[in-house]
């Protein structure tokens, strides 16, 4: 047998090991930590100064993205960071390539002389920080950001949609929005973490980071709950019912990188009830699959979560929300004490909830829209079943109690969520969040 020398690259920013062979040239670093200091002048010690013309290309791996416009403010040429900002009064995208992973991201926004008002997204529409105020002052905030890519460790890749080619989701970036009445940037560092409790989503359309506005989901709304320590990593897809879920390999992906400890929050149901197959239902395939994502996540020693779906808006005549998921429901709580699962009953507090604003009121949850509320938007938008900004928030707030309710050890980074009681909802008239810029009145997958 020969014995190759070797030598073995490393680096604090490279995401692996490298074999070099003799006469081999090799270069490559991956980094996974940033310091950016936004703004015109010096950048502060240990950053890098980004302008308001640095447009984002793959070759330098950063910049300011998807068309953004900005403006750079200076307000104390001597003092670092704080001494300037970018802003506009239009939403703009920062957008940094890194691997995998989940990230840890430092935000400094303010004005220190003058009011600001910042709401800031990640990725395809993730709420993470909302209506952050300063005044004559900056303030230092940390979320975590989970980036993943079709790719999977154990082999082969996700079967992505036509829909999702071109998600945010799904690219090589990390991408954040800001937002708000006015945003002010003053500087961002990004770190890539390991010892974050990730919280893997399974679902539909109802959970899925939805792209476009008007359309939004729980799924992207919970991520603002949650302080570092625990990271969402949202594998939902709009159409997928246990069956598609598991055939386009997104479960094997879980499974790829979920580690003791982390969850797995499944809530499946709408598009299950549409298979029509000998061994289809409720009671057959949807059970048996049920218990396959449970077991396979139990032998990886996380923890499985059942999320029952969440109901659609259909009214009897006693002002009483109807069952239109027949036993899927009654299925999913079954399995849950069957094999012993933690519970969140999403689809009968999502009920309490409609029930509360009334058949009339609860259209303002849903995405029910006259026509030319939004461009291009000839007809109007009636879906019983998607929900808008309003309506998601909510129901992200229902899953946070049921979260709470059942004691899961990821309760204690839990911030900024009061006791809520669906059947007293937040009033949909004081709501308010500021839009993303992307919009369409395509229904998404699933009904």
């Amino acid at each position: 047998m020969i014995k190759l020398p070797y030598k073995i690259l490393l680096c604090s920013v490279c995401v692996s090991l490298r074999l070099i062979l003799p006469g081999q040239l090799f270069a490559q670093v991956v980094k996974t930590s940033f310091k950016f200091d936004f703004g015109n002048g010096k950048a502060a010690p240990g950053y890098q100064k980004v302008g308001p013309d640095e447009v984002f290309d793959g070759a330098k791996g950063y910049g300011f993205d998807f068309g953004s416009k900005i403006i750079a403010v200076t307000r104390d040429g001597g003092r670092k960071l704080t001494g300037g900002y970018v802003t506009n009064d239009q939403p703009f995208y920062f957008s940094v390539n890194v691997p995998e992973g989940n990230y840890k991201v430092t935000l400094t926004v303010g004005d220190i002389k003058g009011s600001g008002d910042i709401t800031v997204r990640a990725e395809s529409r993730r709420l993470m920080l909302e209506k952050v105020k300063t005044n004559n002052s900056a303030k230092k905030l940390s979320f975590i950001v989970n980036i993943r890519k079709p790719e999977i460790s154990t082999g082969g890749k996700v079967a992505l949609k036509p829909r999702e080619f071109g998600k945010y989701d799904w690219d090589d970036k990390l991408s954040l929005e800001f937002n708000g009445a006015k945003p002010c940037v003053d500087a961002l560092e990004i770190e890539k973490v390991d010892d974050q409790i990730t919280v893997y989503l399974a679902g539909n359309s109802t959970v899925v980071d939805q792209d476009d506005e008007p359309w939004c989901s729980w799924g992207q709304m919970i991520p603002r709950f949650f302080k570092p320590g625990v990271a969402i990593a949202n594998h939902a897809e709009s159409g997928l019912s246990l069956g598609s879920f598991l055939n386009s390999h997104r479960l094997d992906k879980v499974l790829s990188v979920i580690k003791p400890g982390d969850y797995l929050f499944i809530e499946f149901g709408h598009n299950d009830q549409k298979e029509k197959g000998p061994d289809d239902g409720a009671y057959k395939s949807y059970t048996e699959r049920f218990k396959l994502f449970i077991n396979k996540t139990r032998e990886k020693k996380a923890i499985p979560v059942i999320v029952t779906s969440t109901s659609r808006r259909a009214f009897n005549d006693s002002n009483k929300v109807v069952n239109t998921l027949g036993d899927y429901p009654d299925a999913a709580r079954k399995v849950a004490i069957e094999l012993n699962v933690p519970l969140i009953d999403l689809n009968a507090m999502s009920a309490r909830f409609y029930e509360a604003l009334g058949n009339e009121g609860s259209k303002k949850a849903f995405v029910w829209y006259p026509a030319n509320s939004f461009p291009n938007q000839p007809k109007d938008l009636a879906d019983n079943t998607h929900f808008n900004s309003y309506g998601a928030y909510e129901l992200a707030k229902c899953v946070i109690e049921g979260i709470k309710s059942n004691h899961l050890g990821i309760d204690r980074y839990i911030i900024g969520a009061p006791p809520f009681d669906p059947a007293h909802p937040d009033p949909a008239e004081t709501f308010s969040q500021p839009a993303s810029p992307k919009n369409s009145t395509v229904k998404p997958d699933g009904n």
